[in-house]
């Protein structure tokens, strides 16, 4: 049986509107599997490839080089079997944008952030779906919620899925209290408390992953399962000179060259991506956090708390993924440990953006498993 299948501009984050066509990396005639990457969209946050939702064969090119379009908008059609030109033609002029819910249950139900108090901290945070199984995203060093925006839709299919802005980032308060690790552990399960939420998937990245272990080991009742991601804690070595160097960044010529050693792919740093980091950075007391977390855990360059001895007496499933051109924090650190490791080759320290759809697909897997 034959079928149309519509590719539309997706929606990356809570805060984009629209997306500029970067160019098709697909042909018209051309054969693709679910999960192939068909077209670069430049959104507001950054530039990534939109992926065939689908397998068939691409019949259609409808956005152009350098079209910005909303999000829902039609990019294309791949189709699976024998469809005349005429279908096609009547299913592009039928063809209607989904209606964007504006009533307030449904902002909820679709995850707007929100703001809670948790731990004497008030947090920004979104959630996506409704299920009774929790997953919780923790972000890296200065980063924030939105460091999950390719993930967190993709794990809501069954499951509540909570990103939030650790204390001291994004919209979070600032400063932190003691700035140090057990600070931040405290503030993840503060606002578990805050959520009622009784135990989660934890997937921690960077900086996120030693809190997440922390919290693990500290009340394991609570954690489900732990995904490492690029983590921090698995060995002392870290680049010294892109933590101080992001922390003291404020122009953006001192802040492109450190984002830079975030990803494999270097186009990724878009400029759009550059000012968006920047204004985070010049909000009152970020760099002064910053400063703060830097130089409690990673005194003299060198990461002063290490787990990785420890991984194997946690009581919980634990999966370690790692992009293997990672320049922050090196590969070396996930080899020979005692659980599940996944590199990806080609991807730096952001991997879950780079390679969103691998890491995704790992994640679920892994917390699928009973």
């Amino acid at each position: 049986m034959s079928a149309i299948h519509f590719i539309t501009m997706p929606k990356w984050g809570l805060s984009m509107e629209t997306g500029v066509v970067q160019g098709w990396l697909k042909n018209i005639g051309e054969p693709v599997v679910k999960g192939d990457p068909l077209v670069d969209v430049e959104t507001n946050k950054i530039a990534s490839s939109v992926e065939a939702p689908f397998s068939g064969v691409l019949r259609r090119q409808l956005a152009d080089l350098g079209d910005e379009l909303p999000v829902g908008a039609l990019l294309g059609i791949v189709v699976d079997g024998d469809v005349e030109d005429a279908a096609l033609e009547a299913a592009v002029s039928e063809f209607k944008p989904p209606e964007v819910a504006l009533d307030a249950e449904a902002a909820d139900q679709a995850g707007q952030p929100q703001k809670i108090v948790a731990g004497g901290y008030t947090l920004r945070y979104l959630r996506r779906g409704t299920g009774a199984e929790n997953v919780v995203l923790i972000h890296g060093f200065g980063g924030d919620l939105d460091n999950w925006q390719f993930t967190y839709d993709a794990l809501a299919t069954n499951r509540s899925v909570y990103a939030f802005d650790l204390p001291g980032h994004g919209e979070s308060t600032k400063p932190l209290q003691r700035g140090d690790l057990d600070d931040l552990t405290a503030a993840v399960a503060g606002f578990l408390d805050a959520l009622q939420i009784e135990r989660a998937h934890l997937v921690g990245h960077s900086m996120g992953g030693a809190i997440a272990v922390g919290l693990a080991q500290q009340q394991p009742t609570r954690v489900a399962t732990l995904t490492l991601i690029g983590s921090a804690g698995l060995g002392p070595e870290i680049d010294a000179a892109y933590v101080t160097g992001f922390a003291s960044a404020n122009t953006r010529g001192t802040l492109k060259p450190q984002l830079a050693k975030l990803f494999g792919n270097k186009e990724l740093v878009t400029r759009r991506l550059v000012d968006d980091v920047l204004k985070y950075k010049r909000l009152e007391g970020v760099d002064a956090t910053l400063t703060q977390l830097a130089g409690s855990l990673f005194p003299d360059g060198r990461q002063n708390r290490i787990f990785r001895d420890e991984l194997g007496l946690l009581p919980h499933r634990v999966q370690v993924i790692w992009g293997e051109d990672d320049a922050i924090i090196p590969v070396a650190h996930a080899r020979g440990l005692p659980v599940d490791v996944h590199v990806f080759p080609g991807r730096g320290h952001m991997v879950q953006l780079e390679a969103a759809g691998d890491v995704n697909a790992a994640i679920e897997r892994f917390i699928s498993q009973r």
